[in-house]
């Protein structure tokens, strides 16, 4: 059965908050990216996947957000914004609309002057999920704050889900990076705590083999993505492949959690690929259709495919939003592929660029 919907609860919440006392204080928290394995595309409401999703924390991408603040004599939001310590006005404004969003549950923003100071450990907008790293790391932020000035408890496990909660408003991708080495966003049958509001953690399912998780992650672009994930999610409205591929997609979220708990390796690399080129076929069976791929994404996945087959090493490939490719594989491959990389992968990637990932244990406070 459904959960239900905590909305009203956290309003109910932010009634009883006063104005702040405090004068001043600040919070910093550092936030991964995660990389789903089924893939959340098309969305409805207020920020509701139209299918479950499944993903890997990382641990090497992440962002770092400060927020210092002060409280004010007037009443207004006000935001002052870095990126990269840099002033970044798309960002800025992306920023302002979730605040204004979220304050009837944080209505103690209205009296604060707000600094806040961002940066990437890797290319933004280019298919890392970068949203998803950046927006949870400013919600707990925001949490933090809210404990500071009203001493809600970080030590309720409902905290956590609240994180989710407001995270999935600003990005749904961010509702899972929250977790410890794996998430499930998205209400399903086969998991009784699910829900389309929060994410859960599937740390107590996994088998241990994907807590070893390496993420090889080859930098083909770092330009900006030329369609967003939002205008996709949108275009996903009048793709004719739309229904079917909620219905695949909520099945398969049932093969994976099973893949998962008992570590058939085998089973999971076929899922991952078919899910990763599912991702992009919807996008260029879109109307209009796009293409994020490159011709050098292609290329690698040739190369990595042939390494599996001569190789016998379990390793598989994932894609965002975006041309650069994940490569999955257990820890105990790393050095056979690090080298697979440096002789073969590396002259497609731009500049020579890759990060060398791994599956995580979540956020971290500063």
């Amino acid at each position: 059965m459904p959960i239900r919907n905590p909305e009203i609860r956290y309003l109910q919440q932010a009634a009883t908050y006063k104005p702040p006392n405090m004068r001043e204080g600040r919070t910093e928290w550092k936030s991964p990216s995660n990389i789903a394995i089924v893939k959340y595309w098309g969305k409805h409401g207020k920020q509701l996947p139209q299918n479950p999703s499944i993903s890997l924390t990382l641990s090497e991408a992440y962002t770092r957000t400060a927020v210092s603040y002060r409280v004010k004599k007037t009443r207004g939001l006000h935001v002052d914004f870095l990126f990269d310590d840099r002033p970044y006005p798309l960002f800025t404004e992306k920023i302002y609309s979730f605040l204004n969003q979220i304050l009837p549950f944080f209505p103690f923003l209205d009296w604060l002057d707000i600094g806040i100071s961002s940066n990437n450990s890797f290319p933004h907008s280019s298919g890392i999920a970068s949203s998803a790293s950046s927006m949870s790391a400013l919600v707990l932020c925001l949490l933090d704050i809210e404990q500071q000035l009203y001493g809600v408890s970080k030590a309720d496990p409902a905290w956590l889900q609240r994180a989710s909660f407001f995270s999935r408003l600003a990005s749904g991708s961010a509702s899972r990076s929250l977790f410890p080495y794996a998430a499930l966003w998205g209400h399903t049958p086969y998991h009784d705590s699910s829900s389309n509001y929060f994410a859960v953690g599937l740390e107590n399912r996994l088998h241990p083999v994907f807590k070893t998780l390496r993420d090889s992650i080859l930098i083909i672009s770092s330009e900006t993505k030329t369609v967003s994930s939002r205008a996709g999610h949108s275009l996903m409205e009048k793709n004719p492949y739309a229904l079917i591929r909620y219905q695949t997609a909520s099945e398969t979220i049932k093969e994976l959690l099973g893949v998962l708990h008992t570590g058939d390796i085998e089973h999971f690399i076929d899922i991952t690929e078919s899910e990763a080129l599912q991702l992009h076929a919807l996008m260029m069976s879109s109307k209009p259709s796009f293409i994020l791929m490159e011709p050098n994404t292609l290329q690698l996945i040739k190369l990595v495919r042939q390494f599996r087959a001569q190789s016998g090493i379990p390793i598989c490939f994932t894609l965002d939003a975006g041309p650069n490719l994940h490569l999955l594989y257990p820890e105990l491959y790393q050095d056979k592929v690090k080298q697979f990389i440096d002789n073969q992968l590396k002259e497609f990637c731009q500049a020579g660029a890759w990060i060398d990932d791994y599956v995580g244990e979540g956020p971290v406070k500063l």
